[in-house]
C-alpha cells in the first residue's frame, strides 16, 4: 500500500511522513524521533501540538505499539479476496453481537475479532465508534478465554483500541488492567508480550501509570517476564517497567519486587532496554541502595557505557553519575575502572543528552570540563 494510503495517525505531526520510529513526549503525543529531536535540539521546550511547557529534559518513550500497528498494516493491507458484504463489514454491532451470541462458534467469533482488529487499526473515527458500539466490555471477556488465538486477537484489539487517549481511559475505567495482568501472568508466551507492549501504551496517561502500579501483581508480573521471558518478553516488560516507572512511587515498588538485580543481569547480557529502567530506577533512594550492594554494577554499567548503543550510554552515564552522588565508595570504584577517559571523549559526542550526562558525571569524578 502506499504511504499515502496509510491512516493519518501514522504520520508524523510535524513531518507530516509516515513514523517510522514514533516515539512519546511527554504531553502524550506521538512523534517520528527524528523529527522531535530536531525540534527539541533546536532549543524548543514545549510540545509542538499542544504548545504545553515540557520538562528540562524531555524523555521520548519509544511507541513500539504504534510502530507494531504500521509494520503490520503495511503488511495487512491488500484486500481479502472475498470481501464480506459492507453492511457486515462496517457494522461493528454487528460484530459484537456475534462474538456475545451463545450460538457462535469459535470459528465465527475469531473472525469477528479479526474483523474488529482491522477496523480498530483504521482511524480515530472508527476506534470511536468501536468504543461506542459496546466492543470494549465484550473484547475483556474474550481474554479470558483458553483458546490462546482468541486471547491474542483480543489482546491486539485491545492495544489498537488503546491507541487514543479517551480509549486508555476508558479501557481502564473498565477494567482492562486486570485481564492484562492476568494474560501476563498466562501460559501463552505471544499473549504475554502483547499484554506487556498494552501496558506501555496505557502508561502514556499519567494517571494510568499510578493505577498499573497500585494493581496487584502489576509490576511482579512485568518483572517475572524479564526473569522468564523469552527475548521478546523481556524486551517489552523492560519497555513498559520504564513507562511505569517515570511515575517515582512505581520506581519504589519495582525495587521491592526485586527488579533491580534481574535488570542488571539481563543488562549484562545485552538488553539495553535494561539500562533505561535501572536509570529510573536509580532516581529514587531505594534503587541507588540494592545497585551499591551488587556485586558488578559498576562492571556492567561501564561496559554499556563503552559497547553499547546511544542509548544504552546515555543512561549507562545516567546511572553511574546518580550513584556516585549517592556513595563515594561508588565514586571510587567507577574511577578505578577508568570512567574518567571514556568521558572527557563522550562530553565531544553529537549526542546532546549523552554530552550532558557525561559533563555531569566528569564533575562528580572530580574533572573540570572547562579545562578541557
Amino acid at each position: 500500500m502506499a504511504a499515502w494510503q496509510l491512516p493519518d495517525d501514522f504520520r508524523c505531526p510535524i513531518s507530516l511522513e509516515i513514523m517510522t520510529d514514533p516515539v512519546i513526549l511527554s504531553s502524550g503525543h506521538t512523534f517520528d524521533r527524528a523529527s522531535i529531536q530536531r525540534w527539541l535540539d533546536s532549543g524548543h521546550r514545549t510540545c509542538p501540538i499542544t504548545k504545553l511547557p515540557l520538562p528540562k529534559h524531555p524523555s521520548l518513550i519509544p511507541n513500539h505499539a504504534l510502530r507494531s500497528l504500521i509494520s503490520n498494516f503495511a503488511l495487512s493491507s491488500l484486500p481479502p479476496a472475498k470481501p464480506h458484504p459492507p453492511s457486515f463489514q462496517q457494522d461493528p454491532h454487528a460484530l459484537v453481537s456475534t462474538l456475545t451470541s451463545r450460538s457462535s462458534d469459535i470459528a465465527s467469533k475469531l473472525d469477528c475479532l479479526s474483523r474488529l482488529v482491522k477496523l480498530a487499526k483504521r482511524d480515530p473515527a472508527s476506534r470511536r465508534r468501536l468504543s461506542e458500539s459496546g466492543t470494549v466490555s465484550v473484547v475483556l471477556r474474550c481474554i479470558d478465554s483458553d483458546d490462546p488465538v482468541m486471547q491474542e486477537k483480543a489482546l491486539s484489539l485491545v492495544l489498537n483500541l488503546s491507541l487514543d487517549d479517551d480509549n486508555k481511559v476508558g479501557l481502564v475505567a473498565e477494567g482492562a488492567i486486570g485481564k492484562i495482568v492476568a494474560a501476563l501472568r498466562g501460559n501463552f508466551a505471544s499473549c504475554r508480550a502483547l499484554a506487556a507492549t498494552i501496558i506501555t501504551s496505557l502508561a502514556v496517561v499519567e494517571v494510568n501509570k499510578a493505577l498499573i502500579g497500585e494493581y496487584p501483581f502489576a509490576i511482579e508480573s512485568l518483572i517475572a517476564l524479564l526473569t522468564d521471558g523469552n527475548g521478546r518478553e523481556k524486551k517489552e516488560a523492560a519497555t513498559a517497567l520504564f513507562a511505569i516507572c517515570s511515575f517515582s512511587d512505581n520506581r519504589k515498588r519495582a525495587v521491592a519486587s526485586g527488579a533491580v538485580p534481574i535488570l542488571l543481569s539481563i543488562a549484562d547480557s545485552g538488553l539495553e532496554r535494561a539500562v533505561e529502567v535501572l536509570g529510573l530506577l536509580a532516581k529514587c533512594k531505594e534503587g541507588r541502595e540494592v545497585m551499591a550492594r551488587f556485586n558488578g554494577t559498576v562492571r556492567i554499567l561501564v561496559r554499556v557505557l563503552r559497547t553499547g548503543g546511544s542509548k544504552g550510554v546515555q543512561y549507562a552515564l545516567l546511572t553511574l553519575y546518580s550513584l556516585c552522588c549517592y556513595s563515594g565508595r561508588m565514586g571510587v570504584a567507577v574511577r578505578k575502572e577508568g570512567v574518567l577517559e571514556d568521558c572527557w571523549r563522550l562530553v565531544e559526542d553529537e549526542n546532546e543528552k549523552i554530552r550532558r550526562n557525561a559533563s555531569n558525571l566528569v564533575q562528580v569524578l572530580g574533572g573540570d570540563c572547562s579545562m578541557r
